[in-house]
Order: structure tokens, then C-alpha cells, then sequence
């Protein structure tokens, strides 16, 4: 399986860490251990660049050169520290409005919910450096091209970025099917911070419990819930008609 966008071999990879390249993910053969690799993963904690230790047949998968071990792929888009976007959409003088995700690791969905975001005026989208989905070139083609046009802020804690968002003035809204709160009840003209989960295993109890609200999509018939982007959608727009005025 071929894939563009690649560094491989040790200090070709530590010399892209170094430079500031960016980077979506780094595939480290179970077994390496030397110096230079060592610094790659000092690197790879300091820059909060996810990364994992892989068989040596997944490396070779990536790429069938001489990788030494280790494969980086490159992101198409730069990472934006989130404290830079809340202060810019306030200089701006816009009301804030992201998205944040805990552990959507699909990512057509990832690429559907930025489409979406894109296309109602949202300002950014916040993931978590492990257990998200990938952000490369699939995530691009999943986006038609709108993960160009939408900020990413990629950060070590989801908690921490919770509480930071807080502590500028967004209403954290954790959106999903465990609460009675329907969206329209729901104030989306206030700088707001919109939490969806992964379908399966949903919100982390641990994040859910520092939100400042739920909200949950109105339902009838035997399904209780939506895709994760198919919901992000319906409530998106929803915020959109708000914050457009709309009654």
C-alpha cells in the first residue's frame, strides 16, 4: 500500500520534528530503541504529535524503502494552539463557536462534521493529540477539501481544553442522547463550545461532568440516536438559525 506525504528513516523524521514540520502521526517499530529515536519521542511529546509503536509489517506497509524503523506521516494542514484562535475570534469581534470531539476516530465523520462546520461559519475544530481520528490526506478527501478552510487545534487534554474554553467565556454544550434538554432550548447566540462524543462509547463520564450543559436532538420512532456527523449537522444549523436571527 503506497502513501504519499511520508518521511521515513531516523534523523530524517527527527530533522522534520525540528524544523516544525507538520506532522499527523508517527509510526515507531516496536523494538527501536536508539539515541536518535529517543529524541523523536521527546520530540514527539513536547510538539503533542500522536504517535504509535507498530509491528515492523505495518512500517512496511507505509512505505517498502529503508525506513529504519520509523514512519512520519505529514499533515496537509497546519495545527493551531487553541488559546491563538480564542483570542483572534475575540479581536475579531465575533462570538466563538467551535467544536470539540472526544475520541470520533472515524474519519469520514470527522471529515463530514468539518464540511459542516465550514459551511456554517464555525470557527475551529479541537481533538485530542491520542484518540482521535487522523487528520491527513483521507481526512481532506473526506472534507471535499473544507479541512483547508477550518482551523485545527490538535491538544494534549481535551479536559484542559475544556476548562481553558471556559475560562473564556464559551458554554461548553455536550451533545447527546442521555439528557431531556432538546436543542431548542439550547442559547447558541452565547460563545459556545459544541462536545460531541464517538458513537459507540459516547462522552467520556469525566469530560461530561465539566460541561455547562446537555442538549439532545428530538426524536420519535424506535431509533434513539444519529450518526455523530449526521447529529453535529442538525445542530450546527441549528446554532446557524439562531445566530441568524432566526425565531
Amino acid at each position: 500500500m503506497a502513501i504519499h506525504n511520508i518521511i521515513f528513516g531516523l534523523n530524517p523524521v527527527l530533522e522534520a520534528l525540528e524544523a516544525g514540520k507538520s506532522i499527523d502521526k508517527v509510526f515507531i517499530g516496536k523494538h527501536i530503541t536508539s539515541v536518535t529515536s529517543r529524541q523523536i519521542l521527546h520530540q514527539l511529546h513536547q510538539k503533542a504529535i500522536p504517535y504509535s509503536r507498530v509491528p515492523t509489517v505495518k512500517l512496511n506497509k507505509l512505505t517498502q524503502k529503508n525506513h529504519q524503523g520509523i514512519v512520519a506521516l505529514l499533515s496537509p494542514i497546519p495545527f493551531i494552539p487553541l488559546h491563538q484562535i480564542i483570542q483572534s475570534i475575540y479581536e475579531r469581534g465575533e462570538v466563538p463557536l467551535i467544536i470539540l470531539l472526544d475520541g470520533v476516530t472515524d474519519v469520514g465523520n470527522v471529515g463530514a462534521i468539518i464540511r459542516t462546520a465550514v459551511c456554517v461559519g464555525a470557527h475551529a475544530l479541537v481533538v485530542a493529540t491520542q484518540g482521535s481520528a487522523s487528520l491527513g490526506d483521507a481526512a481532506m478527501k473526506t472534507s471535499t477539501g473544507a479541512l483547508a478552510h477550518l482551523p485545527i487545534c490538535r491538544e494534549v487534554s481535551l479536559r484542559d481544553s475544556i476548562e481553558y474554553v471556559r475560562g473564556c467565556g464559551l458554554q461548553v454544550i455536550a451533545c447527546h442522547e442521555k439528557t431531556a434538554k432538546p436543542i431548542y432550548e439550547t442559547d447558541f447566540t452565547l460563545p459556545t463550545a459544541l462536545l460531541f462524543g464517538d458513537e459507540q462509547t459516547g462522552i467520556n463520564p469525566q469530560i461530561l461532568a465539566l460541561v455547562d450543559g446537555h442538549a439532545i436532538i428530538p426524536m420519535v420512532g424506535p431509533i434513539s440516536s444519529l450518526n455523530v456527523s449526521v447529529a453535529a449537522g442538525v445542530i450546527l444549523y441549528e446554532g446557524y438559525r439562531q445566530r441568524q436571527g432566526g425565531s
